[in-house]
C-alpha cells in the first residue's frame, strides 16, 4: 500500500490476543465481573417485562369486556328475583351477541339493572396497580443497573488505558536504541496513542453490548417459546428471512469495502507524494500529469464508495423491514390464535416486543465482534511493544564515576561491533584520547563515525573489546552514569513546547539566568532572543517558525550549560551558515578548554584546529594525527579534504 494509506489489518491471533487482554485486566476483574453481571441482569429484566406487560394487557382487557360465561348465564336464569320478562330480554341480547357484537354492546346497556350488574365489565384495579408497579420497578432497576455497569466499564477502560500508557512509557525508557532504529517513529507513536485509545474505546463499547445482546437474543427465544411455541416459530421464521437477505447483501458489499480501503490508500499516497514534492512538480511542469493521475484515482475511489455505501445503506431499511415484517407476522398469526381462544390479546403485545428484542441484538453482536477484532489487532501491537527485549539489567553495577572527579581519558581497545550479528560495522577500533583533547572523527558515509559515539555512550553494547573511561570499563558503569558524563549536540535539533529558558534549562534546573545569558552570548543567539516577544520567556516549539540554524544554536547553547567532562558534537554546525559557523567554532574552542571533546564532521574545514583527527574507513582507523600532519601524508584524509575544495571550485 502506498504511503499515507491506512492499514485496516485484522488480528493475527484473535483468541490469543483476547486471552492476553483479559489477563491484563485481572486487577479490575472484580469490577469487570460486577459490570457484566449488572448488564446481564438488566437484560433479563428487560426480557421479563414483556411477559408482565402481557398480564397487564389481559387484566385491562378483561375489565373492558362483559363477563358472559355459562356459569353467569345459568346464575341469571336461576335467580328468582329477576322477572321472566327480563330473562327473556337477556336471552334475546345473547342471541344478538352471536350475530353482531356492536349491536350487542348497544343492547347490553338497555338491559335491566339486576342483569346488567351481574355481567357488566369489572376491572381488577388492584391487580392492574400491582402489575404496573412491578413493571415500573423492573424498568427503573434495569435503567439503574445499565447506568452503573456503563459507569464501571468506562472507568475500567480509562484506567486500563492509563495503565497501558504508563507501562509503555516505562518500557520506552528501557528499550535499546536498536528498537528505534528498526521502527518508524510514527509507528511507535501510533501504538501509544491510536492503539491504546482503540483498546479503551472498543473494549468499553463491545463487552457490555456483547453480554447484553447475547442475553437478549437467547433470552428472547426462550421467553417466546415459554409464552407460545407457534408464535415463537412465526417470529423466528419472519426474522430469518430478513437476516438471510441482509447476509446476501453484506457478502456482496464486503469486496467493495476492501477495494475502497485499497483505493483510499492509493489516493492518500498520491496526495502525500505530490504535496510533499510540490516544488519539484511545479519546477518540472508536472501539474497536468499529477492532476490526471489524481482524477483517475479519485474516480476509482468514488466508484467504490458509491457501491459500498449504497449497499451498506440498505442495512438500516432491511433491519426496519425485518422488524416490521416480524410485527405483521406476529399480529396475523396472533389474531388467528386469539380468535380460536388459544392465546390472549396480551400475548400478541408481548410478542411484538420480543420480536424487537430478538432482531436488534444480532446487528449489535456483529458490531461488537467487529470492535473486538479491532481491539485484538490493537492489543497485539501494544503487547508486541511491551514484549520487546529490554536493556540489560544494571542493578548489580555498583561502580560510579563522578563528573566533577573525571579526568577525561578515554581508550578504545580492539572494539568490534555489528548491528545484526552478521556484518561487522566496527572491525578493530583502537584509539587513546587524553584529557582535554579535541578529537575529530571523519570519514565517508557508513564508515562508523556515529556508531562509535553510540558505543561510547553505551546506547549499544560492544560485541568484543572494551572502552575505558579513566581506566574504568564502560561495562562496569551504568548507562545513566555514562550519560551524566557526556553532553551531546546532534545534527537533528530538538525543542519541546515551552519557553526558551525552559528549553535551555532542560533537566538542569540549577542553571542560573546569568549562565544562560552568557552561553547565548558566546553562541551569538542573545540578540535574536531579545527580538522575540517576551525574550527568554517567549514560547517556542520544535514546529515553530524560527529557522533551523537558530534552533541549532539554541541546542548548542543548551549543551554548553551542561557541566560534564565530555562533549560530543555530531555534525552540530551543519545547519548554520558559514559566518555563524565560524563564530560558533571559536566559541566551541573557548568553551571546550579542559573538556575532552569528540567532533563528527563531514565539512573538514570545521575540524582543522582539532588536537587529534581519527580518519575512519570501513570500521577501522586508517589514519590519525592533526590536520597538518595528515595533509602532508597525502593519504585518505588529504584526498577527502582536497575533494571538498575541488567540488567547491568546480
Amino acid at each position: 500500500m502506498p504511503r499515507g494509506g491506512r492499514n485496516f489489518e485484522k488480528s493475527k491471533d484473535f483468541k490469543g490476543s483476547m486471552i492476553r487482554l483479559l489477563q491484563n485486566l485481572k486487577p479490575w476483574r472484580v469490577f469487570l465481573t460486577l459490570a457484566l453481571t449488572l448488564a446481564m441482569i438488566s437484560a433479563i429484566l428487560a426480557l421479563i417485562a414483556p411477559h408482565k406487560l402481557s398480564d397487564l394487557t389481559d387484566a385491562i382487557s378483561s375489565g373492558l369486556t362483559p363477563s358472559i360465561t355459562e356459569e353467569v348465564v345459568g346464575e341469571i336464569m336461576m335467580d328468582d328475583t329477576i322477572s321472566l320478562e327480563d330473562k327473556t330480554k337477556f336471552q334475546e341480547v345473547l342471541e344478538t351477541a352471536q350475530k353482531d357484537e356492536k349491536e350487542f354492546l348497544v343492547k347490553m346497556d338497555a338491559l335491566p339493572q339486576p342483569i346488567y350488574d351481574k355481567i357488566k365489565p369489572v376491572m381488577d384495579l388492584e391487580k392492574v396497580k400491582s402489575i404496573a408497579l412491578l413493571l415500573t420497578i423492573f424498568y427503573i432497576v434495569s435503567a439503574i443497573f445499565s447506568y452503573i455497569q456503563s459507569f464501571i466499564l468506562t472507568t475500567i477502560s480509562n484506567k486500563f488505558a492509563k495503565n497501558l500508557r504508563t507501562r509503555i512509557s516505562n518500557k520506552i525508557n528501557i528499550l535499546p536504541l536498536r528498537y528505534f532504529d528498526n521502527h518508524e517513529m510514527g509507528d511507535v507513536v501510533s501504538r501509544i496513542t491510536n492503539d491504546v485509545d482503540t483498546i479503551a474505546q472498543h473494549l468499553n463499547q463491545s463487552l457490555s453490548v456483547l453480554v447484553t445482546s447475547i442475553t437478549l437474543f437467547v433470552g428472547s427465544i426462550i421467553m417466546m417459546f415459554v409464552t407460545n411455541w407457534i408464535m415463537a416459530l412465526t417470529a423466528i421464521a419472519a426474522s430469518v428471512i430478513g437476516f438471510g437477505l441482509m447476509g446476501l447483501i453484506l457478502g456482496k458489499s464486503q469486496k467493495y469495502f476492501i477495494q475502497r480501503q485499497a483505493e483510499l490508500g492509493n489516493l492518500n499516497g498520491h496526495i502525500e507524494e505530490i504535496y510533499s514534492g510540490h516544488n519539484v512538480v511545479k519546477a518540472y511542469n508536472g501539474e497536468t500529469k499529477a492532476s490526471e493521475e489524481f482524477d483517475m484515482l479519485n474516480e476509482k475511489l468514488f466508484t467504490c464508495n458509491r457501491k459500498s455505501q449504497f449497499l451498506s445503506g440498505l442495512m438500516q431499511p432491511i433491519m426496519g423491514f425485518v422488524g416490521n415484517f416480524g410485527y405483521v407476522a406476529v399480529c396475523v398469526v396472533g389474531a388467528m390464535l386469539t380468535m380460536n381462544d388459544i392465546i390472549s390479546f396480551g400475548v400478541i403485545v408481548a410478542f411484538m416486543i420480543y420480536v424487537r428484542l430478538f432482531t436488534n441484538p444480532l446487528s449489535q453482536i456483529a458490531q461488537a465482534l467487529t470492535f473486538l477484532q479491532s481491539t485484538a489487532a490493537s492489543s497485539e501491537r501494544v503487547f508486541e511493544l511491551l514484549d520487546e527485549e529490554e536493556l540489560a539489567d544494571e542493578s548489580d553495577i555498583q561502580k560510579t564515576l563522578q563528573a566533577s572527579q573525571v579526568r577525561g581519558d578515554i581508550e578504545f581497545q580492539h572494539v568490534k561491533f555489528s548491528y545484526d550479528g552478521k556484518k561487522e560495522i566496527i572491525k578493530d577500533f583502537n584509539a587513546k584520547v587524553h584529557a582535554g583533547e579535541k578529537i575529530a572523527i571523519v570519514g565517508p558515509t557508513g564508515a562508523g563515525k556515529t556508531t562509535m559515539v553510540n558505543l561510547l555512550m553505551k546506547f549499544y553494547d560492544i560485541n568484543e573489546g572494551d572502552i575505558l573511561i579513566d581506566g574504568v570499563s564502560t561495562k562496569e558503569l551504568t548507562r545513566d552514569n555514562i550519560h551524566n558524563l557526556f553532553v551531546m549536540v546532534l545534527q537533528d535539533t530538538w525543542l519541546f513546547d515551552g519557553t526558551i529558558r525552559e528549553n535551555l534549562k532542560f533537566n538542569n534546573e540549577s542553571v542560573t539566568d546569568e549562565e544562560i545569558l552568557e552561553a547565548c552570548k558566546v553562541v551569538g543567539i542573545d540578540h535574536f532572543i531579545k527580538t522575540l516577544p517576551g525574550g527568554f520567556d517567549a514560547t517556542v516549539s520544535d514546529n515553530d517558525t524560527i529557522s533551523q540554524g537558530q534552533k541549532q544554536l539554541l541546542t548548542i547553547a543548551r549543551g554548553m550549560l551542561e557541566n560534564a567532562p565530555f562533549l560530543i558534537l555530531d555534525e552540530a554546525t551543519s545547519n548554520v551558515d558559514t559566518r555563524t559557523e565560524e563564530l560558533v567554532q571559536k566559541a566551541m574552542d573557548k568553551l571546550m578548554v579542559g573538556k575532552t571533546s569528540f567532533i563528527i564532521a563531514h565539512r573538514l574545514s570545521t575540524i582543522r584546529n582539532a588536537d587529534l583527527i581519527l580518519v575512519m574507513k570501513d570500521g577501522n582507523i586508517v589514519e590519525q594525527g592533526n590536520h597538518e600532519s595528515l595533509l602532508k601524508k597525502g593519504g585518505f584524509y588529504a584526498e577527502l579534504y582536497n575533494s571538498q575544495f575541488e567540488s567547491f571550485s568546480e
